[in-house]
C-alpha cells in the first residue's frame, strides 16, 4: 500500500482550513485517510498550523510520500514556525442565570 501526507480539506464556503493526513495515495482528497497528522489554516497570519513531527517521521520511515504542501510545512516546522498543539479554547458554555439577572 503506497502512502501519502497531504491535506484534506476541511472548513466551509469561503472559509478554508486543512487537516494534514496520512493516506492511501489511491483515496480521494477528502476519503477516509490513516491518521491525521496535523492541521493548516490559511487564513490565520502566524503560527497558522500545527504538525506531529514524530509521525510523519514514523510514516517517511516507512515509505510515505510528502506532498508539497505539507513537505513546505515541515520546512516551516524545523524553523520554530509552528502552533503550539494546545491552544486556549474558547469556552461556549452560556453565562449562569444570577450572573445575566445581576447585570439586569
Amino acid at each position: 500500500m503506497s502512502v501519502k501526507i497531504r491535506c484534506r480539506r476541511a472548513g466551509s464556503n469561503n472559509d478554508p482550513c486543512f487537516r494534514i493526513v496520512a493516506t492511501d495515495i489511491r483515496a480521494p482528497r477528502d476519503g477516509q485517510s490513516l491518521e491525521i497528522l496535523g492541521w493548516y489554516d490559511p487564513k490565520k497570519k502566524e503560527k497558522n498550523f500545527w504538525l506531529n513531527l514524530e509521525r510523519i517521521e514514523f510514516w517517511k520511515k516507512n515509505g510515505a510520500e510528502l506532498a508539497e504542501s505539507v513537505a513546505s510545512l515541515v520546512k516551516r516546522a524545523g524553523k520554530g514556525k509552528m502552533a503550539s498543539r494546545t491552544e486556549p479554547q474558547i469556552s461556549r458554555q452560556p453565562k449562569k442565570a444570577s450572573a445575566v439577572a445581576a447585570t439586569a
